[in-house]
């Protein structure tokens, strides 16, 4: 794997092998000091065009504990606020010697324009490119459910016959996107369910099937329930009444949390619009995976750079290297 730019690029042997390989850095995670020696003398470059707290953290955490070296650079105090291109400015980094490129910009497809361009020749990452992709989300999502599901059997195993619905605002997310195409790929049954005005106007968007009525799809006992963020930075017209209206209607509520089985999982990307899409009760259920998420995808996100920076396929010789001293 040299880059990843789309959960779409992935069979399902690559995406069962990254979270193989995820579960490695895990394991390392774990350790007392949480580092390896994988990418010593490599150098990442966190690009990053729009705001970002998790991923950028996220990624550049990753990073270092592969013991590379990291440089964030944020458009805003650039020279690409003077006007500098993207073409510009990627030339510049790759002057210095970079060896990876982690990339979050605001219009879709700009990652792979950079992977296919003759700019420089390093491993592009796309950490979201405007409402078109988010594949390291789908990752440790797919990774969080994973280990909820199967749980220390995990390794080699995909989400065959798991029931997914994905509600809320669809047609402004690149989580949505991402996760639909790689939760399919894994053997998941993935419902979107959300207003028409916040759905792409298709049959099966990303080959998903759709649900309007939130209250009749969760009671058909889905195994995970993940709500999605209202971008409303994204959001130009009035795709719905209120916010209060919405709520109602599509929000994971306390009386729905109430009714949901033991076994459901209560997903959320982050960050969270609290009382809008959830209920802080919901966010905060022993059935909620919000903060594993987070801290699953600097292991899913160490396993994503080991993989494009070094192209090997095993990890597991790096992973059981002796730990540093600190």
């Amino acid at each position: 794997m040299k880059h990843l730019l789309s959960t779409a690029d992935l069979s399902r042997a690559d995406a069962v092998h990254i979270l193989d390989v995820a579960e490695e850095m895990a394991e390392v995670n774990t350790r007392e000091v949480k580092r390896l020696p994988a990418l010593r003398g490599k150098t990442v470059v966190n690009l990053f065009f729009e705001d970002s707290t998790r991923t950028r953290i996220s990624f550049e955490a990753a990073a270092k504990r592969l013991s590379a070296d990291v440089i964030n650079f944020a458009a805003k105090g650039s020279s690409v606020s003077k006007g500098e291109s993207l073409k510009d400015t990627v030339q510049t980094l790759g002057a210095m010697g970079i060896d990876g490129i982690v990339m979050r910009h605001g219009a879709s497809g700009a990652p792979r324009v950079l992977a296919d361009a003759d700019w420089i020749d390093v491993p592009v990452v796309n950490a979201g490119d405007g409402t078109h992709e988010h594949p390291t989300q789908a990752l440790l999502d797919a990774f969080t459910m994973r280990r909820r599901i199967h749980g220390a059997a995990s390794r080699g195993q995909a989400l065959d016959g798991v029931r997914v619905l994905i509600v809320g605002d669809v047609l402004h997310s690149r989580v949505a996107r991402s996760n639909a195409w790689l939760l399919r790929t894994l053997g998941a049954h993935v419902t979107f369910v959300a207003p028409p005005t916040l759905l792409p106007a298709v049959d099966r968007p990303f080959g998903a099937a759709v649900h309007h009525d939130l209250d009749a799809a969760l009671a058909e006992d889905p195994d995970v329930v993940m709500m999605l963020r209202i971008q409303q930075e994204r959001m130009h017209d009035a795709f719905f009444p209120n916010e209060r209206e919405y709520t109602r209607h599509f929000g994971l509520t306390a009386p729905r949390a109430a009714r949901l089985p033991e076994r459901t999982l209560i997903m959320h990307p982050g960050p969270m619009n609290r009382g809008l899409e959830i209920a802080g009760v919901a966010a905060d259920d022993p059935r909620s995976t919000v903060v594993e998420q987070v801290a699953n995808g600097v292991s899913v996100r160490m396993a994503v750079l080991y993989l494009a920076l070094t192209g090997s396929d095993n990890a597991a010789h790096t992973t059981t290297t002796k730990e540093p001293a600190a």
